[in-house]
């Protein structure tokens, strides 16, 4: 030990600083040719150790690590896009094979089921009474009395006053949600009964770009509540949305006045309205006409909210509950009545209408 030692100082031993290699320049210009990404390559995986012994050694790059060249340049929305798929690829977990139309699973318990049975019970999960988002026909069936319902103004389409275009134009974006909902908005309103007991339903679709409100579904609420005052009917509004469509710019904020106005107007001729607020319902809807009801219902654990939850947090600067913006959470603070299960929804709309004096009447079209 002493012999290995004896050429060595006293004291205490200093590491070699650290420090990173000079870049060659030569070769480089403002192309950037090929062997500018290989020279960094090799330069960026350099690694100094702090001793002098082991200050050559260098520690090779991942294999499955790739670098852009000249020759194959990407831009930072794909290279981030690439990260995710890589970032995704780990445990496969196994799924119910649903594209056969017969199962489905529960996103909450994994129950999986005959999607028959599901639908038989208003798509409520028997195992842990999820309840899965369904489309504006689904809802209906849910609400209305067999055969009972009347559609209102479904000739009214959507138009692009603005010519908006972002990654893909808005009238591209209209056309693709109408194939494939098989709606002209994101709105179907109309007459129905409830256990013989007429009512006037608007009912938002959330698979027409999210729901969001645009002029379309503006015109077409504001003339159901019209031709539910003229009537002198009780009305329900079924929100699921957004908010305000901003493909439309202000004239999609517009409908929020229009609305609010239409329902005043009901108001005061003491007629009763009812906002249900399935998930989600957010942004300028819960802003206008989803928060004016005379009785405020919502699902079971129903998002509703106005802004996200991380802005909220981030403005605050405070962590907010893990129930916050859920149905439950706002019955707590008052803002919402009841809580409604689906599967029960038309045996207590009917309810309420008794209580108010609804009676059964003659639905002609306006």
């Amino acid at each position: 030990m002493v012999a290995l030692c004896s050429g060595l100082k006293s004291g205490p031993i200093q590491p070699a600083p650290f420090r990173l290699p000079a870049l060659s320049t030569k070769g480089f210009s403002g192309n950037h040719p090929a062997g500018h990404a290989s020279t960094i390559k090799r330069t960026l995986f350099e690694v100094r150790r702090p001793f002098g012994g082991f200050a050559s050694q260098t520690t090779e790059p991942p294999k499955n690590q790739t670098f852009p060249t000249s020759g194959n340049r990407m831009s930072l929305f794909d290279w981030f896009a690439d990260r995710r798929k890589e970032q995704s690829t780990g445990k496969v977990i196994q799924e119910p094979d649903e594209g056969d139309g017969l199962w489905s699973k529960c996103p909450e318990c994994g129950l999986v089921v005959y999607l028959k049975d599901l639908r038989a019970n208003a798509s409520v999960c028997a195992g842990c009474s999820h309840h899965h988002r369904i489309n504006s026909s689904e809802r209906i069936a849910v609400i209305a009395d067999p055969g009972s319902f009347e559609a209102l103004n479904e000739e009214l389409t959507p138009t692009d006053p603005l010519g908006f275009k972002d990654r893909r134009a808005y009238a591209d974006r209209l056309l693709e949600s109408q194939a494939s909902t098989g709606l002209n908005d994101g709105v179907v309103t109309g007459l129905c009964r409830v256990e013989g007991l007429s009512m006037a339903l608007a009912v938002m679709d959330f698979r027409f770009m999210g729901g969001s409100m645009g002029s379309v579904v503006g015109e077409k609420i504001t003339r159901l509540i019209e031709v539910a005052t003229e009537k002198r009917l009780p009305l329900l509004i079924v929100c699921a949305s957004g908010g305000a469509r901003m493909q439309e710019g202000m004239l999609s904020l517009m409908q929020m006045a229009k609305i609010s106005g239409a329902l005043e107007r009901h108001r005061e001729s003491e007629l009763l309205y009812m906002p249900l607020l399935t998930h989600p319902t957010t942004g300028g809807v819960t802003a206008s006409f989803a928060m004016l009801g005379d009785l405020i219902l919502a699902e079971p654990k129903a998002l509703i909210g106005f802004a996200g939850r991380r802005v909220i947090e981030q403005t605050l600067r405070e962590k907010l509950p893990d129930d916050f913006q859920t149905a439950e959470y706002l019955q707590d603070k008052g803002f919402v009545d009841t809580i409604v299960p689906r599967n029960q929804m038309r045996v207590t709309l009917a309810s309420l209408l008794r209580l108010h004096g609804s009676r059964p009447m003659e639905l002609a079209s306006a």
